[in-house]
């Protein structure tokens, strides 16, 4: 290691490490331990007596892990039924990266325009390899949206699912992980962002669109209107990230908003 990075680490009072707490030591376990693959996605979890119990702690250390792991989109807490497990390994990995660097505004802002540049691609990506059974798969998580309008979390898990299937059919593994990655860590904005029926509407209609455009085999109508779905999403993070609360329906974004989105596009 070069001599002034040491001497930065060992002099800069900022890197000084403090002890860690018995629940974000609680948390990195359960973390490490959803993360292993020996869950299936929507697996209940264990009592928090038994998990207090397996770990030694209190089950106050338990239910704050939990609690922190809900708020990341790590597992979904259903009252008077159980935890349990949101997604796949590959999913919730993304998750041990935000967890402890919780994202600041500017890092989000960024990934949200990179998804936006990635997705677009994606759409043109799977016009050109589009199948019977890509664009049937597609219409399956759209009548599950359209059915679960008013049910946000639900919703949610269609849209994700949506954009997934989306990625695979390309055929190109690294782009789909990225896309998987960045979802992840900007997953508890997204659900936030969904609240208003009329956004979940507005989203059907958008995904409606780009799945017309990859039955047609026509790249640059599946391109444009993904782009318009990314304009259409990130405006409505924009106004979360700002603390103004999810978006007006239909609300326009900023001159400057819509050209860096478009950005990573050209």
């Amino acid at each position: 290691m070069p001599p002034d990075i040491v001497t930065a680490v060992t002099s800069d009072p900022l890197a000084s490490i403090e002890p860690v707490s018995v629940v974000s030591v609680v948390t990195r376990r359960l973390l490490d331990y959803f993360t292993s693959g020996r869950l299936e996605p929507g697996a209940r979890l264990p009592a928090e007596r038994r998990l207090a119990e397996s770990l030694g702690v209190g089950r106050s250390a338990v239910r704050e892990a939990l609690a922190a792991l809900e708020l990341l989109g790590v597992v979904s807490v259903r009252p008077g039924s159980g935890t349990y497990l949101k997604g796949s390994a590959s999913e919730l990995l993304p998750q041990t990266l935000s967890w402890g660097v919780l994202l600041g505004e500017r890092r989000t802002r960024e990934l949200i325009e990179v998804r936006h540049g990635l997705e677009v691609r994606v759409a043109r990506l799977a016009a050109e390899l589009a199948t019977a059974e890509t664009s049937a798969a597609l219409d399956e998580t759209i009548e599950t949206m359209t059915t679960h309008s008013e049910d946000f979390p639900a919703f949610v898990e269609a849209d994700m699912r949506f954009h997934q299937l989306l990625a695979a059919s390309t055929g190109n593994v690294t782009l789909a992980d990225l896309l998987t990655t960045v979802r992840s860590l900007i997953r508890v904005w997204v659900e936030r962002g969904v609240r208003d029926a009329h956004h979940t509407r507005l989203t059907v209609a958008e995904h409606t669109a780009i799945v017309a455009a990859v039955r047609a085999c026509d790249a640059d109508a599946a391109g444009a209107a993904m782009d318009a779905h990314m304009v259409s999403a990130r405006g409505r993070l924009l106004h979360l990230l700002e603390g103004t609360g999810p978006a007006p329906s239909g609300a326009p974004e900023t001159p400057g908003q819509a050209s860096s989105a478009r950005s990573l596009d050209s």
